[in-house]
């Protein structure tokens, strides 16, 4: 399967192409965030690895930022955790795609949308593993986690005993313990599974 995007879906459609892709649903904690991402031009020279976030290395994310936050038009969107709880994370996240295109200071006349989904306000399709496919998807894909892992950094300082810097959230065995020892705040999401359980714990032991 191809993993290098490129920009053929952008110039199949033609006009100013907004890609959009969103990090942090998996997380117990902290927001979901949302990047929209506009490519100048679909000639651009790009100098640095802009691919699917997932398979790249932190420093090669930390360049492709820096890149593509001095070159493209960009903005970013989020859910907090309330939000997620209210609304599910599925509609959160359409909801925080919706956010990162509004921020936009030029208006694209069509959005990517990384997935099999497109948010009810938004002009676009959806595309699956669109972030291995599109480049404008591939570099909001970078600008989400980047942000994202950012916002985790800075609550970890607030919280440090639960390594959200090191785990950004993610259900991993020492986050999990850490909960059992220091509770649950106000930055988790209470419909989440593990901290759902936890909390019907703690009530039947009242």
């Amino acid at each position: 399967m191809k993993t290098n995007p490129d920009f053929s879906l952008e110039m199949a459609h033609g006009g100013l192409i907004a890609g959009v892709d969103e990090a942090g649903r998996g997380p117990l904690c902290g927001p979901v965030v949302a990047a929209a991402v506009i490519f100048p031009n679909t000639d651009i020279d790009i100098p640095v690895v802009i691919r699917d976030s997932k398979q790249m290395t932190a420093k090669q994310r930390a360049v492709a930022y820096d890149w593509i936050t001095q070159n493209c038009i960009w903005a970013t969107g989020e859910c907090g955790p309330a939000e997620i709880d209210e609304l599910n994370i599925l509609w959160a996240s359409m909801r925080a795609m919706e956010r990162a295109v509004e921020g936009l200071t030029t208006k694209p006349d069509f959005c990517l949308i990384d997935g099999n989904r497109v948010p009810k306000n938004l002009a676009g399709e959806s595309v699956v593993r669109g972030d291995a496919k599109s480049m404008s998807i591939a570099a909001a894909s970078i600008i989400a986690k980047e942000t994202r892992d950012k916002i985790m950094h800075d609550l970890a300082k607030k919280y440090p005993e639960y390594d959200w810097d090191k785990n950004a959230g993610y259900p991993t065995q020492s986050h999990l313990q850490a909960i059992d020892k220091y509770g649950i705040n106000e930055q988790y999401r209470k419909s989440y599974g593990p901290v759902k359980e936890r909390i019907k714990n703690e009530n039947t032991h009242d």
